[in-house]
């Protein structure tokens, strides 16, 4: 399948050999045993010659030792040989962050730097590249040693064509094929998804809901989103729409929302609102790291307005939990700052209108990887994609 960047030029012959490289490798990764050239063939789907000069490389590189059996040659992923990182890029609404991490999670270099909200995407993907430049060189790996680059937006993906949904707070990315663009600027084949999949990812590989296998990773940040992991998988639906719980509608005659309707519950406890509405009252250049820290202090408006916050989400999940019966919820994204202040009042409404039988075992709680959350899981969608374990 060929790769086609926005001005229609196909992928680059670099990129195509990566690519196949990965395959072989991808392949022998998932045996765990020794093949054969003629066996890598069939299961990747390369000619006989193409996989022949992948294994010389690779045996070049001392990924792979090759032994002779009689007339064939079989060929064997090294044991000693350490694992290829990953990079994770992590697009926010005014932010992008970088991280290279290895498959058992572990961060090595991160990178993050501030983007204008109305910034063009093309922008953003070459002040990305820069940043990948600078974790690669902190950790002396180069950019073709990497297992893959997986990178989140805060918009759902369009699974059948790539592209960036409308519901986006990225406005100057909406439409654009994501992974191409990206390819094209960090030089590297890119997967692409919601930001909040790979913060359910990541806690769900590494975090508090490793071992667990149905989950609701829900973001609360400037963008509202949830990611579901459901018997163990990420589940997406058949567009790539699953868990755009900010826009459920909670007032029908309230605020116009972003995506054109009215009292979404995005409009009542995104960032951004719960900023304007203590503005006036606390006055100054406000965060949300700011607010929670006052709450915490004491400060009855900012405990007023997170509490507040977490009735309206708490109204919002009991209804997934009723439908969707999770083990576990996880809340992420910038108002998990506000920890049990926000935790304690969705407990509250969780219990009064959730079904018992579906309630009953839900276990509540903030992520443990914080803001880097959606970070690592572009990392493990990366490894991923390339058939590594982790």
């Amino acid at each position: 399948m060929d790769v086609r960047f926005p001005d229609g030029r196909p992928g680059s012959q670099t990129a195509l050999r990566r690519a196949n490289r990965d395959r072989v490798v991808s392949e022998l990764t998932g045996t765990g045993d020794a093949a054969t050239q003629a066996d890598l063939a069939r299961s990747t789907g390369l000619a006989p010659a193409t996989v022949s000069n992948i294994v010389r490389e690779l045996e070049r590189d001392g990924v792979v030792e090759v032994s002779e059996t009689g007339r064939r040659r079989r060929v064997r992923l090294r044991a000693d040989v350490p694992a290829a990182p990953a990079a994770g890029v992590d697009y926010g609404h005014r932010h992008v962050t970088v991280a290279i991490a290895t498959p058992d999670g572990r961060i090595t270099a991160e990178r993050r730097a501030d983007l204008a909200p109305d910034l063009p995407a093309e922008q953003g993907m070459e002040i990305a590249a820069g940043l990948l430049r600078e974790t690669l060189a902190e950790t002396g790996t180069e950019l073709g040693d990497l297992a893959g680059i997986g990178m989140g937006l805060p918009a759902p993906i369009d699974v059948r064509s790539g592209s960036v949904g409308s519901l986006t707070i990225m406005p100057t990315w909406v439409g654009l094929p994501a992974a191409a663009l990206a390819e094209q600027k960090f030089g590297r084949p890119v997967v692409v998804d919601n930001d909040a999949n790979l913060g359910a990812i990541a806690e769900s590989r590494w975090g508090r809901g490793a071992g667990v296998a149905s989950l609701v990773y829900l973001k609360l940040s400037e963008g509202v989103g949830a990611g579901l992991i459901m018997d163990g998988r990420l589940y997406r639906g058949p567009t790539g729409t699953a868990g755009e719980i900010g826009h459920t509608t909670v007032d029908e005659f309230g605020a116009l929302c972003r995506c054109g309707n009215r009292g979404c519950l995005e409009t009542l406890i995104a960032a951004r609102h719960v900023i304007e509405l203590l503005r006036p009252v606390v006055g100054g250049e406000l965060t949300i790291g700011a607010i929670a820290a006052r709450a915490r202090a004491g400060d009855r408006a900012c405990a007023r307005v997170v509490g507040d916050v977490g009735l309206q989400v708490g109204r919002a999940i009991a209804d997934v939990c009723n439908i969707l019966n999770p083990e576990l919820l996880i809340v992420g994204g910038e108002l998990a700052q506000a920890d049990e202040l926000l935790l304690e009042p969705i407990k509250q409404v969780i219990a009064r209108r959730g079904i018992p039988s579906a309630v009953d075992q839900l276990e509540l709680t903030t992520a443990a990887f914080g803001a880097r959350a959606h970070a690592l899981g572009g990392v493990a969608l990366a490894f991923d994609a390339a058939g590594i374990s982790t």
